[in-house]
């Protein structure tokens, strides 16, 4: 029996209780699964989709959901067949690349992503076991029009998404995402007849590019650890042949992520690396997210570096060879990069942007910059070094030629920097329609103690940054940030003082008094 979605009405009571209203049975099934997902989308991916034993019944009732969730993400390109046909390219048939990531039901969710694109007369071409990086790359080794790849980057199994783009080397940013709100909501869906074409062994393609231009001369003892990720397939084997000795650590594909999941800020998977660079006598440790596109780096001493301090190593080395060259950073990065020598000497511009990778990708793209560093680890290589996109082998990479120009170990290179003292990432709780209020409360605050020059720890405030959220800067170079978390009800704090641990606790306690006196935030999720 056929199932039309436009006769189906979902009511909720004032309790939040779905009441779904049909013609037909069939349709009242479909409506209790539009339901369920929008209440706990989570549950019926764990439960259901892992699972190799489901009944018809619950098969079905699997597809009509992903049949939902492939529809909402891809409508964008749903109208690509009309945006590229006006701006990108006079092809009624778009060719979108697709990938996916190591994960139970990743290749399931791509082929319904297929499906999906296939209707709308997209000619798909499928790379098929990707890291992101991977697929958009591919974007400009095959000259396609579009790219989607399915991954949930760092997050446990169970989780997954869609990384989607259209302008090379690019993904969807909000504005874009809204749009492909609008269209799904208003059923603004087009039709055609579309193909899919198996890409083989674009694995060898993609790696034989970045290997083919960083060859090192130095031998560096790497341990890579991948978290049993899809890295794992591609990490090792990239930098033994850029020249690394390989201690590998968990790059054995496993989707349960047994020890732990594959992120570099997660404590336990650095503490892995730790271990294993000091029992190697390494020279340096690597950990990669689940879809490649982040590293995190360890030095020889088994020491964290944060991402945004070895950001400021890579400029350093690149500004001798590539002067004049901005690079972009986001407003969680130190305040050292403002104040480098370095950089100065070699009249390199940095330029502080909104936190997020779609944000970063794009201005370093705008600028035409050499690269960005964003403080998670999503690392932006522009030509020659890179297209402009995150790639996590590409940014260890640049950490190899690093070690490879200087006779130093890392944690002597790291030591070169200034010391400063930095706060984690604290995130109060905040509803959602109000952080941004909050927000703008505080910009407005943060203006009115500049211009009054009200003194916070007898430092007066010396520059303001309001391109996402409020940065403020004291005369010692200390700083404080207070901005709305992008996808959480949330706010997030930071700030670092070259001066002491003491100015930083300081600075962190003047902002959440300010806090604190709007009324409109909960508990934080760590403090200093």
């Amino acid at each position: 029996m056929k199932k039309n979605p436009n006769n189906i009405d979902i009511v909720r009571d004032k309790y939040g209780v779905p009441h779904i209203f049909s013609k037909t049975d069939a349709e009242l099934a479909y409506g209790l699964a539009w339901a369920h997902a929008e209440d706990d989308f989570k549950t019926i991916q764990e439960t259901f989709l892992p699972s190799k034993s489901c009944n018809c019944i619950q098969f079905n009732y699997i597809l009509y959901i992903f049949y939902f969730v492939q529809r909402i993400k891809c409508q964008h390109y749903l109208q690509t067949r009309r945006i590229i046909k006006d701006k990108h390219t006079k092809n009624y048939n778009p060719r979108v690349v697709v990938g996916h990531d190591y994960r139970s039901y990743s290749e399931d969710i791509k082929k319904a992503l297929v499906n999906g694109l296939i209707t709308t007369g997209c000619r798909v071409e499928d790379i098929g076991l990707s890291l992101s990086p991977t697929v958009y790359f591919a974007q400009f080794n095959l000259n396609s029009d579009a790219i989607a790849m399915v991954t949930a980057s760092h997050n446990e199994n169970g989780w997954t998404g869609v990384k989607m783009g259209i302008k090379k080397g690019l993904t969807h940013a909000p504005e874009e995402m809204s749009e492909l709100k609008d269209i799904t909501l208003n059923k603004k869906f087009l039709t055609g007849t579309g193909s899919v074409k198996e890409i083989k062994n674009f694995k060898k393609i993609y790696s034989d590019d970045l290997v083919k231009k960083n060859k090192i001369k130095k031998k560096i003892k790497a341990v890579v650890a991948c978290g049993n990720g899809t890295a794992g397939v591609f990490a090792p084997e990239i930098l033994r042949a850029i020249g690394c000795e390989v201690i590998e650590l968990d790059c054995k594909l496993d989707w349960s992520f047994p020890k732990y999941n594959p992120n570099p800020e997660d404590l336990k998977m650095l503490h892995a690396i730790a271990k294993a660079v000091k029992d190697n006598k390494a020279d340096i440790g690597f950990g990669f997210d689940g879809d490649g596109d982040r590293c995190g780096v360890i030095d020889d001493k088994g020491n964290e570096i944060y991402s945004d301090k070895i950001g400021l190593l890579i400029a350093r080395n690149l500004a001798h060879q590539h002067k004049n060259s901005k690079f972009v950073v986001d407003v969680k990065s130190t305040g050292l990069y403002s104040k480098d020598k370095i950089l100065f000497e070699n009249k390199c511009e940095t330029i502080y942007w909104k936190t997020g990778h779609s944000h970063i990708k794009r201005k370093v793209n705008a600028e035409k910059a050499l690269a960005g560093f964003e403080k998670s680890g999503h690392f932006f290589f522009n030509q020659p070094l890179g297209y402009g996109y995150d790639d996590g082998i590409n940014s260890a990479i640049q950490v190899c030629h690093l070690l490879d120009n200087q006779n130093k170990k890392m944690s002597e290179i790291i030591n070169e920097l200034p010391i400063t003292y930095q706060s984690p990432t604290m995130a109060p709780f905040c509803k959602d329609e109000e952080k941004y209020k909050v927000v703008d409360e505080m910009i407005k605050k943060v203006e009115d103690l500049k211009k009054n020059n009200t003194k916070i720890d007898n430092q007066s405030i010396t520059e303001i940054l309001t391109v996402n959220g409020v940065r403020f800067s004291l005369a010692d170079g200390s700083w404080g940030l207070i901005r709305a978390s992008s996808n959480k009800p949330s706010l997030v704090v930071v700030t670092e003082s070259p001066t002491s641990e003491e100015r930083k606790k300081n600075i962190f306690d003047f902002i959440d008094n300010l806090l604190q006196k709007t009324g409109k935030i909960g508990e934080y999720d760590q403090k200093i």
